[in-house]
């Protein structure tokens, strides 16, 4: 197994490296891109429902392979991975690079799995379009309304590309009605599916009014092309110019131009086929309907006009939404680094993309985040797990660069110091820019916190600084793995966003780093936090050496606290005299202080949340040290913590179950016993979505008891949605198998 697997890894290295070497890379190395012929697109969607095939037929039809990987098959180009292969789903996000018409994609194929989000969320910000891709016999699923909204606060225009449209119960229609219901979003039917004795033959092209057809003895390579007319056509044509009319007049709501070629020519019949084009593509960039395409990937039907597609509807570099903030740096070289991996020969990689300016190879660059210089070794384009050395990276283009240490997930690039403060200030007087989004601009990357956590060890300690090793580069390649080190046992805990995630990284530490690590059992990351407010005043004085260290702090909590910053003052006149007169540095060690008491509640240790710090009064002695001072304010608030009467709280998943409608009660009955709060039933096809917000406590396990109860026939997705107060009995049950006491 292990053989076949390699042979099968080896082979599509072999063909990628070789198809990129001697037909693609001399042209991408010798190439100039005009940016507006750039397109950087993230392929995104609900797991399974064929994203990495899509993308394998993206670079097939491109040319930059020469025959066709399969999922199933473990040989897709972009699931690269041991475990991808061996589990037919994406976990990391591959970056590759191809041309279509002239045109340079620089595509990333992102994970479906929703433990996996976070890979997702890395590669949004870099994006100036998105293709969704939506099983035709599913619609909108959980998964994709979690990438929809993450596209949402990105304000990334996308395609909505409805994949499986050979399967029996595939519905355009729903998909339609589902994508406008469950996002509110205007939508643009381009295509209509060409059916032959229930069998998907091709597609009718809305706007020339053509069917397309696609060669299977070339695997859909080759595109036929047919005007449609009243006599070839019959029904379709009629449905197809009605569909037309629509789509026209859904348009002219939006665009005055075209509103006022209608009333012109009294008319939606006499509309030509570029016209619709353009108003298509500035509904979508304006982010005010959905261009919605057909296919089916697998059959090779409809890829060629979804590649076309993102050319015509999504925007170039100098377009995207985004780039706008950009301007600051002026025309020097600003970048985003948005993924890191390891690779066994050539080291870290970086990959970045360039807002501004160029990179060169042997170029130095400064990380505005780390406030650290680094120096730049080789510059690669991407194809998946390949790549090729280049020259430069120009302006909106993505590449990876080797040998960054300092460079994490999120970080900006620019050329020095000089040229970060500048930008700074520039930013302040772009006047079209919203506060919120200026501030998180030089922000560090938020990383959602994790679920679930174990303790790993090695197999003996001549293998603890190998783990260690491991350990830190995959935490630097998934941010949302959580690396911490219990003080108290000494053990080196985990933290994840799933029990997938955690499995894959045991996975990866064994296959890739070859430590057979033992996992400790997985534990749910509960919260910790208070229901009434206190008030305290703590005294600390401690004499080392002839110096008197002497604190003095009045403090209190505020409970079910919701703003950002958790620190507050207390601004009636006499505190507000007192506190005005603190020093700086005496100021960072209160904060220190605060961040070390709730990050370890009293109760079981976890991370204290909704609960706000206000600082009444502090003296401290002349000489006092600031590590006292933060001892001092830690005290204080563990004391109050105590008082307060501290209460466990639970994260609680949004779950939805897909299963057949005979299934349906055996679902629900279970949930019951779940402590599940039933949202909504609702029919997809032949089978019946259940809805429902259930504690993760109540979900462990939960795959092997939903095959056993739809005999194999039923589905489920998580994701997280918040955490809430347990009752006194859950809160013991926890606590017991917590502390095994």
């Amino acid at each position: 197994m292990l053989k076949r697997n390699l042979a099968k890894i080896s082979w599509c290295k072999l063909r990628m490296r070789y198809y990129h070497q001697e037909n693609l890379a001399p042209k991408q190395k010798s190439e100039k891109h005009d940016v507006t012929k750039i397109r950087n697109i993230g392929i995104m969607a609900h797991i399974d429902a064929g994203k990495t095939t899509t993308t394998e037929r993206m670079l097939y039809y491109s040319g930059s392979i020469g025959a066709m990987g399969e999922v199933h098959h473990g040989n897709t180009v972009t699931d690269y991975m041991e475990q991808e292969r061996q589990r037919g789903i994406t976990i990391v996000s591959a970056a590759v690079t191809f041309n279509w018409k002239d045109f340079r994609f620089n595509l990333i194929d992102t994970p479906g799995h929703i433990d996996f989000t976070m890979g997702v969320e890395q590669t949004l910000g870099v994006l100036d379009g998105c293709v969704v891709i939506l099983d035709s016999s599913a619609g909108v699923e959980a998964q994709t309304i979690t990438v929809w909204r993450q596209a949402d606060r990105y304000n990334i225009p996308r395609i909505v590309y409805a994949n499986k449209m050979d399967r029996a119960d595939a519905n355009f229609d729903m998909c339609l009605e589902s994508i406008e219901s469950k996002f509110n979003a205007t939508t643009f039917p381009l295509q209509l599916p060409l059916k032959e004795q229930s069998e998907l033959v091709g597609i009718v092209d809305l706007l020339t009014l053509e069917k397309i057809t696609f060669d299977k003895e070339v695997r859909g390579a080759k595109v036929r092309r047919e005007k449609l007319n009243e006599k070839n056509g019959g029904y379709i044509w009629e449905k197809a110019k009605e569909m037309r009319r629509i789509l026209t007049d859904k348009l002219s709501s939006n665009d005055d131009e075209l509103a006022n070629l209608i009333i012109e020519k009294e008319s939606l019949d006499d509309i030509s086929g570029q016209m619709i084009v353009n108003s298509v593509r500035k509904n979508t960039i304006a982010g005010k309907g959905v261009p919605v395409l057909l296919g089916s990937s697998y059959k090779n039907i409809g890829v060629q006009p979804l590649m076309d597609a993102v050319i015509l509807y999504l925007p170039s570099p100098n377009l995207q939404k985004n780039a706008d903030i950009y301007k600051c740096f002026a025309n020097n070289f600003s970048a985003r680094a948005f993924k890191i991996l390891h690779d066994k020969q050539r080291g870290p990689i970086t990959f970045f993309r360039v807002y501004t300016g160029k990179l060169s190879k042997g170029q130095k660059l400064y990380n505005v985040q780390q406030r650290k210089t680094e120096q730049v070794g080789r510059l690669y384009a991407a194809y998946a797990d390949d790549y090729d050395e280049i020259a430069e990276v120009t302006e909106g283009n993505i590449g990876g660069i080797g040998g960054l240490k300092h460079t994490v997930t999120g970080d900006l690039l620019t050329s020095n110091s000089n040229v970060a403060n500048n930008a700074k200030r520039n930013l302040e007087n772009l006047k079209n820019i919203d506060n919120a989004i200026k501030e998180k601009f030089f922000a560090p990357t938020d990383i959602p916190d994790p679920v679930f956590f174990c303790s790993i060890e090695p197999p003996s300690m001549s293998y603890q600084t190998a783990l260690d090793i491991a350990l830190a580069e995959l935490q630097k390649e998934d941010p949302s793995l959580r690396v911490t080190l219990n003080e108290e046992t000494g053990q080196t805990v985990l933290g994840g966003m799933g029990e997938l995630h955690i499995e894959i990284i045991k996975e990866r530490i064994k296959t890739e780093y070859k430590i057979d690590a033992d996992l400790g059992p997985l534990q749910i990351a509960y919260k910790e936090t208070i229901t009434k407010p206190i008030k305290e005043n703590y005294v600390s004085q401690h004499k080392i050496a002839n110096t008197v260290q002497n604190v003095n702090v009045t403090m209190s909590l505020i409970p079910d606290y919701q703003n950002k910053e958790i620190l507050t003052f207390d601004r009636t006149k006499e505190s507000a005299s007192n506190l005005a007169n603190i020093h700086p540095k005496v100021m960072t060690a209160v904060k220190k202080g605060v961040d070390i008491a709730l990050a370890h509640g009293p109760k079981l240790g976890f991370t204290v949340i909704g609960v706000g710090v206000k600082l009444h009064w502090l003296e401290v002695q002349r000489g006092t040290v600031e590590s006292m001072i933060s001892s001092a304010v830690a005290q204080c608030i563990r004391k109050m913590l105590q008082n307060a009467g501290l209460v466990l709280m639970e994260p609680i998943m949004q779950l939805e179950v897909v299963m057949p409608e005979q299934y349906s009660s055996r679902v629900l009955s279970d949930m019951g016993k779940r402590r599940a709060q039933i949202q909504e039933v609702t029919i997809r096809g032949q089978n019946k979505v259940v809805r429902a917000l259930v504690p993760l406590s109540e979900l462990l396990g939960y795959a092997t008891t939903l095959r056993i109860i739809t005999s194999g026939n039923g589905t489920f997705s998580s994701e997280f949605y918040n955490y809430q107060m347990m009752g006194p009995l859950e809160e013991q049950e926890a606590i017991r198998k917590v502390t095994g006491v």
